[in-house]
């Protein structure tokens, strides 16, 4: 893949990282402030999505299912540690390219929960399924879900393909 400007190989997959990272966090935090905006916390829910999908504000300090409540700290640390081995891979590794885009849908809904988190305290959830009883959730819950499934998917048919023992050592010596 080459860029205009004449990136190609993995600058050009860092690129797409970021550009990944920085859509999935402008969604995120566009709807996010948008649903605080235009729900108050507590108010009915406003159907999206007939017998799909509702509006339902939720402020969560947990994570899914509301596990953790009352220790943001660790998904914070988390979300930092998910986050810098995403980095680490595009930067090292010459991934596919959908495997760079699937990991920076990862980081950055990671990077979106945890926005919230360092400001609040809780993170914004307000998509509620009306069709089956599962917890609300949000633009970031659905990056990192779908980012994650999606890349072990790519991540296990790259590795069995080609693999990290075939990527250049940091002294840039392939290894045997």
């Amino acid at each position: 893949m080459q860029l205009r400007d004449g990136i190609s190989g993995r600058g050009a997959s860092v690129v797409a990282f970021w550009f990944t990272v920085i859509l999935a966090v402008i969604a995120d935090q566009a709807t996010k402030v948008a649903v605080r905006h235009l729900m108050p916390l507590g108010s009915p829910s406003r159907t999206l999505i007939p017998g799909v999908l509702d509006l339902y504000r939720v402020e969560n300090t947990g994570a899914a299912f509301s596990i953790g409540k009352g220790a943001p700290w660790l998904f914070v640390a988390c979300a930092v540690v998910a986050f810098v081995v995403a980095c680490t891979m595009v930067w090292r590794y010459d991934l596919p390219k959908s495997l760079v885009l699937s990991l920076g849908c990862v980081a950055g809904g990671g990077v979106g929960n945890m926005i919230d988190r360092l400001a609040t305290g809780s993170v914004t959830d307000f998509l509620a399924t009306s069709f089956i009883d599962f917890p609300v959730f949000n633009v970031a819950d659905i990056f990192v879900t779908c980012g994650v499934v999606v890349s072990m998917v790519l991540y296990l048919r790259w590795e069995a393909t080609e693999g990290i023992g075939d990527a250049p050592d940091a002294g840039g010596h392939d290894h045997a």
